[in-house]
Protein backbone atom coordinates (compact mmCIF):
# COMPACT_ATOMS: atom_id res chain seq x y z
CA UNK A 1 0.00 0.00 0.00
CA UNK A 2 1.41 3.50 -0.93
CA UNK A 3 1.87 6.01 1.50
CA UNK A 4 1.69 10.01 1.25
CA UNK A 5 2.18 12.94 3.84
CA UNK A 6 -0.72 14.39 5.27
CA UNK A 7 -0.03 17.62 6.41
CA UNK A 8 -2.53 19.36 9.24
CA UNK A 9 -2.18 22.12 11.74
CA UNK A 10 -3.36 21.49 15.26
CA UNK A 11 -2.80 23.33 18.44
CA UNK A 12 0.04 22.55 20.40
CA UNK A 13 -2.02 20.82 23.22
CA UNK A 14 -3.43 18.07 21.04
CA UNK A 15 -0.12 17.29 19.63
CA UNK A 16 1.73 16.94 22.69
CA UNK A 17 -0.90 15.08 23.99
CA UNK A 18 -1.16 12.66 21.30
CA UNK A 19 2.54 12.42 20.86
CA UNK A 20 2.69 11.56 24.53
CA UNK A 21 -0.01 9.25 24.39
CA UNK A 22 1.51 7.22 21.58
CA UNK A 23 5.25 7.82 23.29
CA UNK A 24 4.10 6.16 26.69
CA UNK A 25 2.21 2.79 24.84
CA UNK A 26 4.65 2.57 22.00
CA UNK A 27 2.55 3.67 19.63
CA UNK A 28 3.78 4.77 16.63
CA UNK A 29 2.46 8.48 16.04
CA UNK A 30 1.66 8.24 12.16
CA UNK A 31 0.13 4.62 12.56
CA UNK A 32 -2.29 6.12 15.57
CA UNK A 33 -3.23 9.81 13.87
CA UNK A 34 -3.98 7.23 10.26
CA UNK A 35 -6.61 4.74 12.41
CA UNK A 36 -7.84 7.92 14.33
CA UNK A 37 -9.00 9.35 11.16
CA UNK A 38 -10.02 6.30 9.64
CA UNK A 39 -12.00 5.48 12.92
CA UNK A 40 -13.81 8.98 12.24
CA UNK A 41 -14.44 8.60 8.64
CA UNK A 42 -16.19 5.02 9.14
CA UNK A 43 -18.17 6.88 12.18
CA UNK A 44 -19.44 10.21 10.13
CA UNK A 45 -20.46 7.18 7.07
CA UNK A 46 -22.65 5.72 9.82
CA UNK A 47 -24.48 8.69 10.71
CA UNK A 48 -25.57 9.44 7.37
CA UNK A 49 -26.57 5.98 6.75
CA UNK A 50 -28.33 6.42 9.87
CA UNK A 51 -30.09 9.86 8.89
CA UNK A 52 -30.30 8.35 5.30
CA UNK A 53 -32.44 5.42 6.86
CA UNK A 54 -34.65 7.51 9.21
CA UNK A 55 -35.69 9.77 6.41
CA UNK A 56 -36.35 7.44 3.81
CA UNK A 57 -37.82 4.96 6.28
CA UNK A 58 -41.46 6.67 5.37
CA UNK A 59 -41.04 5.68 1.77
CA UNK A 60 -40.61 2.13 2.78
CA UNK A 61 -44.17 1.34 2.28
CA UNK A 62 -44.11 2.67 -1.39
CA UNK A 63 -41.34 0.02 -1.82
CA UNK A 64 -42.18 -3.04 -4.50
CA UNK A 65 -40.48 -6.12 -4.26
CA UNK A 66 -37.19 -6.64 -6.16
CA UNK A 67 -38.68 -9.04 -8.64
CA UNK A 68 -41.25 -7.01 -9.34
CA UNK A 69 -38.82 -4.46 -10.05
CA UNK A 70 -36.43 -6.22 -12.46
CA UNK A 71 -39.45 -7.82 -14.02
CA UNK A 72 -40.54 -4.03 -14.99
CA UNK A 73 -36.81 -3.65 -16.01
CA UNK A 74 -36.63 -6.58 -18.76
CA UNK A 75 -39.79 -5.66 -20.27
Amino acid sequence: MSKTTFAVKVNDKTANKVKNFCRERGIKYGFFVEKALEERLEREELKEDLLDLKTLRSLEKEAIPIEGYLKKRRV
